[in-house]
């Protein structure tokens, strides 16, 4: 941590089971608002009236959001009480977000989280398995899994025309891949 740098917030007991949803990457203007790099598209959990995690080097702390807004090149406009001035803000750079399981919004039943679907197994609907879910890359139109087996890997365009199924229980996707997908 920053010599004399606190958190904004209260301090809390570090959440081995939250999710970093972003990081603080600057600040933007005079007002305390924060420049985010969001780690997925439109993060609902970077929302004005959500409570936020703040941690920078083992410290941790909980604030709420005052404002959130989209900003250029895929950044957000984040402001956070207790942060209401440019030093404070900038102070901030380099302080990862997370947020708590619980405090995750609810997804509809063909939604998923970046975090809950690593790790899972990816095979053909004819049960061929391709590898595991390793890092998820967002291009804008939609998400697309890089899918490793030993030295061999794979980019799937999560897309309903590919992505089949979601077994969360089972930790495993099926895809339908198009031809010269897994070549």
């Amino acid at each position: 941590m920053r010599t004399g740098m606190v958190l904004p917030g209260a301090a809390v007991t570090p959440d081995p089971d939250a999710v970093a949803v972003g990081e603080i990457v600057g600040a933007h203007a005079l007002r305390g608002l924060l420049r985010v790099r969001p780690y997925q598209p439109t993060p609902p959990s970077l929302a004005a009236g959500r409570r936020v995690l703040l941690e920078r080097d083992g410290a941790w702390s909980e604030a709420q959001v005052t404002h959130a807004g989209a900003h250029s090149r895929g950044m957000l406009l984040l402001g956070l009480d207790g942060v209401s001035d440019r030093t404070a803000a900038d102070a901030l750079r380099g302080v990862r977000l997370l947020a708590r399981l619980a405090d995750l919004p609810a997804l509809q039943p063909d939604e998923y989280y970046h975090h809950e679907v690593l790790g899972f197994t990816v095979e053909t609907t004819d049960g061929a398995v391709i590898g595991t879910i390793a890092a998820i890359m967002a291009n804008g139109l939609h998400d697309v899994w890089e899918v490793r087996a030993g030295a061999r890997e794979h980019l799937i365009p999560v897309v309903a025309d590919i992505v089949r199924t979601i077994d969360r229980e089972a930790r495993r996707v099926r895809i339908d891949p198009i031809p010269g997908l897994l070549d």
